[in-house]
């Protein structure tokens, strides 16, 4: 026991040795994946187009987004890739319904809305309310619950397209926040004008999870134009001192637990001891579109990109692609990944795609002091396809930013939103908006930025917790 103990030893350390000692990729062998993938690459074509196609939407717990696993599966078996088998977990399944509302007076006409995610229910033949507007979240909250108490609130704001996507955040909590205000101020409903850059009558839908104790009341998102319509509509009727009253119908249900799952694939590593690249986007998206952009297409480019290295050679690192199911409502599948994996040990570093299908413009990264080299390769390996390195550090994104949180490297590579919030989950994410050149772009820096990740020679070290 005793020499089998010190061979084993002796083997670890002649494999640490060569590791410190073993040059990084050749620039010209990176630049080659790259190239080719940016001028030859039609898997991540073919796998958007595939489950968009065959799946359509994929709500979180649906039958739908079943079928995009065992999909997922037999794809990701068909290219090759290892160990390829799925987690399920438990989720609650919200069902949407009739979704109907009209001004009464003094304007008579239609609207155009969508339920958020967990909207609570009108009756069945809706509810007459005097409407009572807010032009924007803060001025909803500064108001009184008298002013509000059995009106439907509507919450007005404008939300500003941007390359990073950075208003999503603030003008996003009319969404998330609302509906939890509102009902505690005892109004009858909530609309919010969506969380949107377009200027089509098509409304964005989106999660919003009432707080403890707190009764769900009918929430909706207006399109953009039938929001700024009832904001002209208010403005007149106040001038005439006229109240502005809605018949708003709608009636989905909560139908309990379903099951949903993550989909979990690898490229095994040479060197089990050098730890995994942990990459994926979400299998599921709403139910409005066919979830082309939020989130086949970070489906598609990150297993493209794995599979790109995986054709090349064996690498250092194994690469783990996770396909995460129930993101949309609620990040669960990242959730559950975590919770069941975190104690494992072996990733040492996360990247995610979950912006669309545009352009990759920026790179963020949150690596060890240590590193500094492999960021500056990496670096290099994406400048030549207009990629410039930010000054934030990486978060992850939704599913993996645990991980980046905890303590494990991460890289950003970010994509041009700039018309990302014209789609978001509207009924206009379908194939068509995927440009397969940008796409091919995505999948070029993925292409690289893993070849560099996964055959870097030095060890990738734990990195500033987030």
């Amino acid at each position: 026991m005793k020499m089998f103990a010190a061979v084993a030893a002796l083997a670890l350390l002649s494999s640490t040795a060569i590791a410190q000692t073993a040059a990084p990729p050749s620039p010209d062998r990176v630049a080659e994946l790259r190239d080719d993938a940016l001028e030859n690459d039609r898997l991540a074509w073919d796998l958007v187009e595939g489950l968009t196609t065959e799946i359509g939407p994929r709500l979180a717990g649906s039958e739908a987004e079943a079928r995009a696993r065992q999909w997922a599966v037999a794809r990701l078996r068909g290219l090759g890739f290892s160990n390829v088998r799925v987690e399920t977990f438990g989720v609650p399944y919200w069902e949407r319904g009739i979704e109907r509302a009209e001004i009464l007076s003094p304007y008579p006409q239609p609207l155009v809305l969508t339920a958020l995610g967990n909207s609570g229910a009108t009756p069945a033949a809706g509810i007459e309310a005097e409407v009572v507007g807010y032009d924007s979240m803060e001025a909803f909250q500064a108001a009184p619950a008298e002013e509000v108490r059995g009106k439907i609130v509507f919450v007005n704001h404008a939300m500003q397209a941007t390359q990073d996507g950075s208003h999503y955040g603030p003008f996003g909590a009319a969404r998330r926040e609302g509906p939890t205000l509102a009902s505690r101020r005892g109004a009858a409903a909530i609309l919010v004008r969506s969380i949107g850059t377009d200027h089509h009558r098509n409304p964005h839908t989106g999660v919003q999870s009432f707080a403890e104790g707190v009764r769900p009341i009918p929430a909706a998102a207006l399109s953009l134009p039938d929001a700024e319509q009832l904001q002209r509509v208010l403005r007149r009727a106040a001038a005439l001192r006229q109240p502005v009253r809605l018949r708003l119908v709608l009636t989905p249900r909560q139908l309990g637990t379903r099951q949903s799952g993550n989909v979990i694939a690898e490229v095994p590593g040479s060197d089990p001891a050098a730890g995994t690249i942990l990459i994926g986007g979400h299998l599921d998206s709403w139910d409005l579109g066919t979830g082309a952009f939020d989130n086949a297409a970070g489906v598609a480019i990150t297993t493209a990109a794995a599979h790109r290295v995986m054709s090349a050679g064996q690498p250092r690192r194994t690469i783990r692609v996770v396909l995460f199911g129930s993101e949309e409502i609620g990040v669960f599948g990242g959730a559950d990944y975590f919770r069941r994996h975190r104690g494992d040990g072996d990733v040492v570093l996360v990247g995610e795609s979950d912006f669309g299908a545009d352009r990759v413009w920026r790179v963020n990264f949150n690596l060890a002091p240590g590193n500094e080299a492999l960021q500056r390769r990496i670096a290099a390996a994406l400048a030549p396809l207009g990629i410039a390195a930010g000054r934030q550090p990486a978060g992850g994104g939704a599913d993996l930013g645990a991980w980046a949180r905890a303590g494990i490297a991460a890289v950003d590579l970010s994509q041009d939103g700039t018309r990302y919030f014209d789609f978001h989950h509207t009924p206009d994410d379908t194939l068509d908006k995927v440009d397969p050149a940008q796409l091919r772009q995505n999948v070029a820096a993925w292409t690289a930025m893993l070849a560099e990740a996964a055959n870097a020679p030095e060890r990738i070290e734990p990195a500033p917790a987030r």
